[in-house]
């Protein structure tokens, strides 16, 4: 047994009343509405009968759902309770409303702009959702065929919030999303680095890169050769690859950076303890409930960096106003759904 295993250090709890404050925080349910907040839709000029919920309002009960994994019913029972119990007298959507404007919502996510150049960590992970396959194999007990949906990520390795999200089918590779991604980043956003591992190690996504003008920290495949100076990120590629081959991938992966990728994972575990799957039936309606997802992740990041009791109807506001009223629900942990 080495020395290391021999000499393990022993962490004891000191702030012993910090830590108690701190584990009971993490149960404490508390809403924060604000009452400036457009409930209902705006007229749009346009002619015929125009919507009676705006999107925020939209977006709000289905930040709900995703938070309680909760089914539409259930979800605007709670969502009824939480008005009641704020003194607000908004009516709640129909779950038929919520499902049909769900094919067609634009979330809102939004995110806290970093103060240095953004640093990118990118990759994707599959979500799983009742296809076809599963469906044939516990109807008539058919050949299973494994279905899946792929969500990439970009998220910022200072702030660690999502900034550039895409879901696709699992037909779809890694490599041809990761331009989907940059080119959600805003074009006057200075990008210092993009950090991604082997599956992007391709012409296209070194390109992608060298144009927004960062560096491309992606590890070279097992046996890469170099390229041809014909594209504008091969230099960079073929520095990484002469790196490998002289120090070592090892030594490369301590020098680049490279580690700092396991930030995007941790984020993606976050997603998934939202929800292993997607409960929507539709691919339209299955996007859209993953990014409410990622602006409820986004949101959290927020308020525990600013350690405050930010608003979740705040964030779908187009625009925030400056000492609007809030109305706190309180501790509702005892309500039911």
């Amino acid at each position: 047994m080495s020395e290391a295993k021999k000499k393990r250090t022993k962490y004891r709890t000191t702030n012993w009343k910090a830590y108690n404050a701190a584990l009971k925080a993490r149960g404490a349910l508390t809403m924060w509405l604000d009452r400036d907040m457009q409930w209902l839709a705006a007229p749009s000029g346009k002619r015929g009968r125009r919507q009676t919920f705006s999107d925020a309002a939209i977006q709000f009960c289905l930040s709900i759902k995703c938070l309680f994994g909760l089914a539409l019913r259930q979800t605007l029972g709670l969502v009824e309770s939480l008005l009641r119990l704020a003194g607000l007298d908004w009516p709640v959507p129909d779950y038929s409303t919520v499902c049909r404007r769900q094919k067609t919502l634009q979330a809102q996510i939004t995110y806290r702009p970093s103060a240095e150049p953004l640093q990118l960590l990118v990759d994707s992970t599959g979500v799983k959702f009742v296809g076809e396959g599963e469906w044939k194999r516990k109807k008539h007990g058919a050949e299973y065929r494994r279905e899946w949906r792929k969500v990439h990520l970009g998220i910022d390795a200072q702030t660690l919030e999502i900034r550039a999200v895409e879901v696709t089918s699992n037909a779809i590779g890694d490599a041809p999303m990761l331009p989907e991604l940059l080119a959600q980043i805003a074009p006057d956003e200075a990008v210092a680095s993009v950090t991604a591992d082997g599956a992007y190690d391709t012409r296209a996504c070194r390109d992608a890169i060298a144009q927004r003008g960062a560096v491309a920290v992606i590890a070279p495949r097992k046996n890469a050769r170099l390229w041809r100076r014909s594209s504008p990120g091969s230099e960079s590629r073929n520095e990484a690859v002469r790196a490998c081959q002289r120090l070592g991938t090892s030594i490369w992966k301590t020098w680049s950076g490279y580690h700092r990728r396991s930030l995007v994972e941790t984020k993606m575990h976050c997603l998934k303890r939202l929800g292993e799957r997607v409960t929507a039936r539709t691919f339209e309606r299955q996007v859209v409930e993953l990014h409410v997802r990622v602006a409820v992740l986004n949101r959290f990041r927020a308020a525990n960096k600013t350690q405050s009791s930010p608003s979740l109807s705040e964030s779908l506001k187009a625009d925030e106003r400056q000492g609007s009223q809030r109305c706190a629900v309180g501790e509702v942990g005892a309500v039911a759904a």
